[in-house]
């Protein structure tokens, strides 16, 4: 994981859309439905895009903006005091549907279904064995090769870029090596987690 890293200058620029949220009252939920509608409309764009390339980049806009929301949400609720654990269970939910209808998108929009579902098993499995440590007494494990801001930040930059031009490696193009690379980190990452609760516990 490298840009959680960065989070904290990710709080700080957005410190202006915070303070305009908090002024016009609106809600850390609202902010995380919008975030979900942003991939829900990335997903569809995506599977538009397969036939016409240029809309990658209008879903790499939209992830984009899925990305900057899911932050924003979390900040908003600081900022109100109002983060709850209801407040955390819906974003985790609505991240993992985001997540779920971003990949289908790219998936079915160049008709790979295959590495679809192994992609977006890799990525629901990181997610759930990282929240999973929780329920076993454990913190929230964030560890692993790939984490969702990496995630939504590579789909930006390969989906941008194959608005322009899609070279084929081994005839396989830029989306279908994308969803590869989340097949098999995804899975990694999810067994790095599983390894590292399963250590913590003994």
């Amino acid at each position: 994981m490298t840009l959680d890293q960065f989070r904290s200058v990710a709080d700080r620029a957005l410190e202006p859309f915070v303070a305009l949220s908090t002024r016009i009252g609106v809600s850390p939920d609202a902010i995380s439905v919008l975030a979900f509608l942003a991939a829900v409309a990335a997903g569809g764009v995506y599977y538009v895009a397969g036939e016409m390339a240029i809309l990658y980049l209008a879903g790499a806009v939209l992830v984009g903006l899925n990305g900057a929301l899911d932050l924003l949400d979390g900040a908003v609720a600081r900022e109100q005091n109002v983060d709850s654990k209801a407040g955390d269970l819906l974003d985790h939910v609505l991240d993992r549907y985001a997540d779920i209808v971003i990949i289908a998108g790219l998936a079915a929009g160049i008709g790979s279904y295959v590495l679809g579902f192994a992609a977006v098993t890799g990525v629901l499995m990181t997610s759930y064995l990282g929240t999973q440590a929780q329920a076993v007494g454990l913190d929230r494990v964030y560890a692993g090769v790939l984490g969702r801001a990496d995630r939504l930040a590579i789909i930006g930059i390969v989906t941008g870029i194959a608005a322009f031009v899609q070279p084929t490696i081994a005839g396989v193009g830029p989306i279908g090596w994308l969803l590869v690379l989340f097949a098999v980190v995804g899975h990694v990452t999810a067994l790095q987690r599983f390894w590292g609760a399963w250590n913590a516990l003994d």
